[in-house]
């Protein structure tokens, strides 16, 4: 007999604490019943990753993604276990056979098309490989990559095979269908298309949605335990659009999209990684067929953690919150105390909650910082 104590699992009358895996599946509301204390999470950029690997004697290792930056939400899986993060975070890599083209100016064609440029933080979009598409044809011409390659998903096979019995697994698909569809053809582009109507872009955005359904079902067949989408619909002030748009242009695909992974795995959780001040959405988003909300960004108007957990908490499992762009890198330790305290409290109360930064620990947060937050967060996420 298997029933649930205080936050440990009772097996046969006996306590046994609950693994990694077991705490997650629990406070995203998978499994019934309380997990132990709230799960933690992080991602490291390239600097802060190389300097634990180092510390901690680990080897640092990447998975070069098709996109640059979600390379740092797939890689270092070692270090971050080692570090206190209960998850393993997966996902396609480049093809083997790719190789990229650079050039004089220190730009470079990614596996997309795309001409990328290092910018302050993240990498760029300097040309878009769809920026002059007017038609279905040219949505046609362009070379979408082949999603079976076997090579891709060596890393995925690895880690699932290394970690799925202790830790919770997400295969990571970001850049999915709008932001995919945004960095081919450009953000004005893209948004004036959808006011104007024009009739490529309808055809864009399901092709979008097919390759990464098609991506999504290889890493579902590899054993994953989520598919973890990611599109920003928000600025820091508002929706980039109105919701009624994002029902008329947007919302079948996803819909679609998640109606097959669930055809593949009806278990497989499904979460949202969405940007921006959206809190206008979240029911269309639940209604998709999400219950992950993920990075519930703070700061933004709707997202106060009072709003998201009195208003979707019923509906949602959230993921993040803790900011990156100021209270991380800048803000006083007691700041950040303070922070970590009251989101483990509102956000965790009675379950539904993963702590993590709202994005990637840059470089501008000292490595010094990184072990607060992770301290503070293992000092607060107990019931």
């Amino acid at each position: 007999m298997t029933q649930s104590y205080r936050g440990k699992i009772l097996i046969n009358g006996r306590r046994k604490i609950m693994n990694s895996r077991e705490r997650v599946l629990r406070a995203l509301k998978v499994k019934e019943g309380m997990p132990d204390r709230i799960p933690i999470q992080f991602d490291l950029c390239r600097q802060l990753q190389d300097h634990f690997a180092g510390e901690l004697g680990i080897e640092s290792s990447y998975t070069n993604n098709i996109y640059e930056d979600v390379t740092y939400r797939i890689s270092g899986n070692e270090v971050r276990l080692a570090m206190g993060s209960d998850v393993v975070i997966v996902g396609p890599s480049e093809s083997e056979s790719f190789v990229s083209e650079k050039f004089d100016d220190g730009t470079w064609l990614n596996e997309y098309h795309m001409r990328m440029k290092e910018g302050d933080i993240y990498v760029e979009v300097a040309e878009c490989p769809l920026k002059n598409a007017t038609t279905k044809e040219d949505i046609d011409a362009y070379e979408w990559m082949d999603t079976s390659d076997p090579t891709r998903f060596v890393d995925v096979e690895k880690y699932v095979k290394k970690y799925k019995d202790d830790y919770f697994v997400i295969g990571d698909i970001e850049l999915t269908i709008f932001s995919l569809a945004q960095q081919l053809v450009g953000m004005e582009k893209v948004l004036l298309d959808m006011a104007m109507g024009e009739e490529y872009l309808a055809y864009l955005f399901e092709k979008c949605a097919q390759f990464h359904t098609k991506l999504g079902i290889e890493l579902i067949r590899r054993g994953v335990d989520a598919i973890w989408v990611g599109d920003d619909f928000g600025s820091q002030t508002s929706l980039l659009f109105s919701p009624q748009m994002f029902r008329d242009t947007l919302k079948p695909y996803y819909k679609k999209m998640l109606d097959a992974f669930k055809a593949e795995n009806p278990d497989i959780v499904c979460i949202l990684h969405c940007d921006g001040a959206v809190s206008a959405l979240l029911d269309d988003i639940y209604e998709i067929g999400f219950t992950v909300f993920n990075p519930v960004q703070p700061g933004v108007p709707g997202h106060s953690v009072h709003e998201i957990k009195e208003g979707f908490g019923e509906k949602f499992a959230f993921w993040g919150a803790i900011d990156q762009q100021y209270l991380l890198p800048m803000g006083s330790d007691d700041e950040l105390e303070a922070d970590i305290k009251e989101k483990c409290k509102v956000l965790g109360a009675g379950g539904g909650y993963m702590i993590a930064p709202a994005h990637i620990m840059q470089s501008d947060i000292s490595p010094e910082r990184v072990k607060l937050y992770i301290e503070l967060c293992k000092k607060y996420a107990g019931y």
